[in-house]
């Protein structure tokens, strides 16, 4: 059943909980953002457009996160570029197109640089960034946030897109300053298309600006979404993430 919802087992690291779908290649795969899960709109309405059509999709909760086991704040960057290279590995054969929102554009890059230096640049077939967020643990906070988040343990916060506050613990935070990518280029070469609401308030437009110059690849385009906010979750931004992922699956 397409809506099934399957489980990684793996030796040192919690379970993870993934969607698969298989079909004609690339798979397209969608990272989810900082505290999210596969149950969202986006990627849902990715999803079933790939089961209409035939394509091979993946989807994945992060460990700590939606059905998967372990402990959010237990969690790093690194380790759910972790968990995204151990689902690719077990269900995606050759290819694959990355879809990643907020913080997920940050894991996409993360994830097609190991993919491009452990497989070859031919691995990764293109990137799709919705409201991409690399370097956040750098520009998305204050000083006297980071000097909470380095002293106390933690900094929590309350955001408008759930009932639970965002909790970004001093282990992630080290993670993601070790692993910023904006300040120098970036060694990848596919197609990429970054997706930007010009009324973002959470990542501002600016960062996929930086983004695009940043990478190496010569085919970048960056398309800002009049009137779209963080999220880009509306029919017509919807409609507009499955176009661009589609051209860019067809034309592999």
């Amino acid at each position: 059943m397409t809506d099934a919802v399957y489980y990684l087992d793996r030796a040192d690291r919690p379970r993870l909980a993934y969607r698969h779908v298989a079909g004609a290649g690339p798979t397209i795969v969608f990272l989810p953002g900082y505290m999210s899960d596969m149950a969202g709109g986006k990627a849902t309405a990715l999803f079933d457009r790939a089961v209409a059509e035939g394509r091979a999709c993946l989807l994945l909760d992060y460990a700590g996160c939606g059905l998967s086991d372990g402990l959010f704040s237990q969690q790093t960057l690194i380790d759910w570029r972790g968990d995204v290279l151990d689902l690719i590995d077990a269900k995606a054969e050759g290819p694959v197109i990355i879809v990643g929102s907020s913080m997920g554009g940050w894991l996409m890059l993360l994830v097609a640089l190991a993919m491009t230096e452990r497989d070859g640049a031919e691995r990764v077939a293109g990137l799709v960034g919705i409201a991409a967020a690399p370097d956040f643990t750098d520009w998305g906070f204050t000083s006297e946030e980071k000097a909470i988040i380095l002293a106390e343990g933690e900094l929590r916060e309350e955001t408008p897109y759930g009932d639970q506050p965002y909790v970004t613990t001093r282990g992630f935070w080290q993670s993601g300053e070790a692993n910023r990518l904006l300040e120098a280029e970036i060694p990848l070469t596919c197609p990429v298309r970054l997706l930007h609401g010009q009324e973002d308030g959470d990542v501002p437009p600016e960062i996929s600006l930086r983004l695009s110059s940043a990478l190496a690849s010569d085919d970048v385009q960056v398309i800002l979404v009049k009137g779209g906010d963080h999220r880009l979750s509306r029919d017509s931004d919807i409609a507009l993430l499955i176009d661009t992922v589609a051209r860019l699956a067809t034309s592999n």
